[in-house]
């Protein structure tokens, strides 16, 4: 082969690959555009968290707040824990207990602990929409998952804060949604498995209708965690987010 000829096979392979390299997206731009599409200026969703194990079936019926990236109210509204309240706000967690009139701050490992019995932590149910201040992303490559084309990255953190030393995820392409995250240990150990089950849209955003959650600490348990109405953008008092609305 002539070096012409090399030359000219080597420059049409670059044209190929040159486009492909300007618009693949960054793993800092995965993350960023699945935390906006998350994320809105207020919310309102009535939902159950039904955990099954070796004592049976459990469903807690819950009405949920947010604003933005960083405030979040839960309530639960079933007869054995009607009151009892989350709240997460200006990076804190609390915890309100109506019978005892007690306010608890969580941190650290606390906040991996579970909640009500279920494979979901306090973490999960009220967590952040701001990844990229907490981990740093990794784009491992892609991956086909439930017939979808996923962006596979690995979220490290940056700081001991967080619930999760080591997150790996997998992120629709086209939505930005999370069908699947794996959560562990620093030293790889699996803590913990979620799986999107069913979806709805809300505008122009694919969001998380059901989802499965599988605590590997817990033998023989699962989470499912069900979204029954959500009104995006409603007008909401700022003052449902603050610590005095909490003991109220």
């Amino acid at each position: 082969m002539s070096k012409k000829l090399q030359r000219l096979q080597i420059l049409t392979i670059l044209l190929f690959c040159i486009p492909a390299m300007l618009f693949a997206l960054s793993a800092d731009e995965i993350i960023g555009e699945m935390d906006r599409l998350s994320t809105f200026e207020t919310t309102y969703s009535t939902g159950s968290i039904q955990t099954t194990d070796r004592f049976g079936t459990k469903t807690t019926l819950f009405k949920s707040w947010s604003q933005g990236k960083n405030d979040s109210l839960i309530e639960f509204t079933s007869k054995a824990e009607r009151g009892q309240k989350i709240l997460r706000t200006q990076g804190s967690l609390y915890l309100f207990y109506p019978d005892a009139e007690q306010l608890i701050r969580m941190q650290g490992a606390a906040l991996r602990q579970s909640m009500l019995g279920s494979d979901i932590s306090y973490e999960d149910m009220t967590e952040e929409k701001n990844t990229l201040d907490n981990y740093k992303a990794n784009l491992d490559g892609l991956e086909t998952f439930k017939g979808r084309e996923c962006h596979v990255l690995t979220l490290t953190a940056k700081n001991r804060s967080v619930a999760y030393p080591i997150q790996k995820v997998w992120i629709d392409k086209q939505s930005y949604l999370v069908w699947k995250a794996e959560y562990s240990t620093q030293a790889g150990r699996l803590l913990k498995e979620m799986e999107v089950l069913d979806t709805f849209v809300s505008g122009d955003r694919v969001l998380p209708k059901q989802s499965k959650i599988e605590d590997k600490m817990k033998k023989d348990s699962s989470t499912l965690m069900s979204i029954d109405s959500f009104e995006a953008n409603p007008k909401l008092d700022k003052s449902i987010f603050t610590l005095e609305n909490l003991t109220w």
